[in-house]
């Protein structure tokens, strides 16, 4: 789906230093906006949205983009500014990232999808590599990467699916537990509790990359209403992140 993007509300800029120069930045272009569910369920149910611009040179500020990412007000919208490189770009509806699983896989996804499968993606973390397995993206990073946020394992699924939405506290919570351990299955919820419009976070692979960093082994995460994220761990401390990627129809 293509958006025709356009800044209305200076009220949504509060993280922007120049909320007045991005609003008049964004409302005089026509931005395409591709729209993606990344890391849907086995059924093509879930998945996070995500926003991809593919020419990133039409937003080339970076207090545009973030203007831009909150007025989609989706978990993270993804500004690619070189093709041949894999350059990328992420930002939340409030603030600017140096990684993020969901936004590079379904970049990931879109390029392949366009005739393009780059073999690396490059956001401001380092290189990540990407490869493809029949439905799934998979996109390989390190959990330095990822900005701080806390895991915290419940008792059971029963106990995360009761977390008030979000929980009473303060910073990024990816609340979790077993729903399988011999087989590694995890049920999640997340809760990014930084004062923006998302106030849980249907996937998040970055999060899922720090989870799987901290527990050792590989894992299949059920998260939110109905998304699935894969996990691998390599040797070397990297680990891939992958799932299903579908194209949102207007």
């Amino acid at each position: 789906m293509l958006l025709n993007a356009g800044m209305t509300d200076a009220n949504d800029l509060d993280a922007v230093n120049d909320a007045a120069a991005a609003v008049a930045a964004v409302a005089s272009l026509d931005v395409d906006v591709d729209v993606l569910r990344v890391f849907c369920g086995p059924e093509g149910a879930g998945g996070n949205l995500l926003g991809v611009v593919r020419d990133g040179a039409a937003l080339p500020g970076r207090a545009a983009r973030a203007a831009l990412a909150a007025e989609l007000g989706f978990s993270e919208t993804v500004f690619l500014d070189d093709a041949a490189l894999g350059t990328a770009d992420i930002h939340t509806p409030s603030v600017r990232l140096p990684f993020a699983g969901h936004p590079l896989v379904g970049l990931a996804w879109l390029l392949r999808s366009l005739g393009r499968p780059p073999a690396v993606l490059r956001p401001p973390a380092g290189e990540v590599a990407v490869r493809h397995d029949g439905d799934t993206t998979w996109v390989r990073g390190r959990a330095e990467w990822v900005t701080h946020r806390t895991t915290e394992q419940y008792p059971s699924v029963a106990a995360v699916d009761a977390l008030p939405a979000p929980p009473p506290g303060e910073g990024w919570l990816y609340a979790w537990a077993w729903q399988d351990e011999s087989a590694g299955v995890v049920r999640a919820r997340a809760f990014p509790r930084r004062g923006d419009r998302i106030v849980e976070d249907e996937a998040t692979g970055a999060a899922a990359l720090l989870l799987t960093h901290q527990l050792g082994r590989p894992l299949d995460i059920r998260q939110g209403a109905g998304s699935q994220i894969r996990t691998r761990t390599y040797p070397d401390g990297t680990i891939e992140v992958g799932g299903r990627v579908r194209a949102e129809t207007a």
